[in-house]
């Protein structure tokens, strides 16, 4: 240096520096910047021999930087990350929790997505709008309005809880460039089929669960197609109504869908009573109608084997047989009859008489039972 030779620094002989004046308030002299400078140059002489611009001294600091340089591709993954390694931009491995090494920037660089943050988008409502400070939900009917198959609107808001997978966040990483997006549209398309396929009357009473477990299983299903790299955690329901426009009328719908069931209920337990009645009855007269018909032709059998009888007896004495059949059809006939026998033959009036012994024999009984009426 110019000045090495001079006690008095650049300045000459001035003790108190360019202005004239030294420091103030008490102390010694500041220290000697060249002494410094002077100090430094030697010991770095003797660490590199020949200087720092020698051969040797050039690939000291070179190796010394690099060994830096190196240090720097320590990286730490969090137990809710998983590391990325990164060669040239390629991706060439991932890691686990824990302290990991990486060539560092620009050859290598480290990803670390949160792997078991669950996070959460809405289709159809907004809660969380900061900007406008609006504590309750507000309706997106662009999103929530979805037509059924029974060709009636349905109001549907809901929530699809997701995270990254675990097993493979480097298609998370590397495939979707909008994330929130993609999932947004796949899960608003999915609940559109889904409610698509149902009557309205199913979607607002009995399907809802089987609607949340539909719509995540086939969300989960076009999200691998993708190679999105995404689990799907919770498919929930918030919201399933008639659109505001005609909630009143729908309101007037089921209640006469209520007293539809109702009158049907009645009808089915009147149903109940009155079949297993008619049916008992119905059974009686074929069990009456099968003992009448086993009675008549058990009648017409023996009938047949009496006139079989008949006719093998009238083969052998056809007078005798004759006459007996004559006897018995009188008797049968008149039986129960008053009668008076004329003989047309005889001598007189042609009267014949005929003393009524059956007659005699209940007359006497019937008096006895009118003597006593009488007394």
């Amino acid at each position: 240096m110019p000045w090495s030779n001079q006690s008095g620094g650049p300045w000459g002989q001035k003790p108190g520096g360019p202005w004239g004046s030294g420091p103030q308030g008490g102390g010694g002299a500041p220290p000697d910047l060249e002494e410094l400078l002077r100090r430094s140059q030697d010991r770095l002489k003797t660490i590199l021999p020949g200087g720092p611009v020698s051969g040797r001294g050039i690939a000291l600091i070179g190796l010394a930087a690099v060994a830096l340089w190196l240090t720097t591709g320590f990286y730490t993954v969090r137990p809710d990350e998983v590391g990325l390694n990164l060669i040239f931009g390629r991706y060439v491995g991932k890691t686990a929790e824990g302290l990991r090494y990486n060539l560092p920037y620009p050859v290598g660089s480290v990803l670390k997505p949160r792997v078991t943050t669950v996070n959460t988008i809405e289709i159809g409502l907004r809660t969380g709008d900061t900007t406008r400070r609006i504590s309750a939900p507000r309706d997106v009917l662009e999103e929530s309005l979805m037509l059924t198959g029974d060709e009636n609107i349905v109001d549907i808001d809901f929530t699809v809880q997701w995270q990254v997978s675990p097993d493979k966040p480097e298609h998370y990483v590397f495939n979707l460039q909008n994330p929130d997006a993609a999932i947004k549209a796949v899960a608003e398309s999915t609940m559109r089929e889904v409610v698509g396929r149902r009557n309205i009357q199913q979607i607002l009473t009995t399907d809802r669960g089987a609607i949340e477990a539909e719509v995540k299983q086939l969300m989960q299903e076009t999200l691998n197609q993708y190679g999105a790299g995404v689990e799907i955690r919770l498919v929930q329901l918030q919201k399933v109504d008639p659109p505001a426009q005609v909630i009143d009328a729908f309101r007037d719908v089921q209640a006469a869908r209520q007293d539809q069931d109702r009158v049907r209920n009645e009808a089915e337990t009147y149903a109940s009573r009155v079949v297993p009645e008619a049916r008992g009855r119905a059974a009686g007269i074929i069990q009456e109608a099968e003992a009448y018909k086993q009675r008549t032709v058990a009648e017409a059998q023996g009938a047949a084997s009496r006139f079989t009888q008949v006719y093998e007896e009238y083969r052998k004495a056809p007078d005798i047989t004759r006459q007996r059949m004559f006897l018995e059809t009188m008797e049968r006939v008149f039986g129960g009859m008053d009668k008076v026998i004329i003989d047309q033959k005889g001598n007189g009036q042609g009267v014949v008489p005929y003393l009524p012994l059956n007659e005699l024999q209940r007359r006497p009984g019937a008096g006895a039972q009118t003597g006593g009426a009488a007394r």
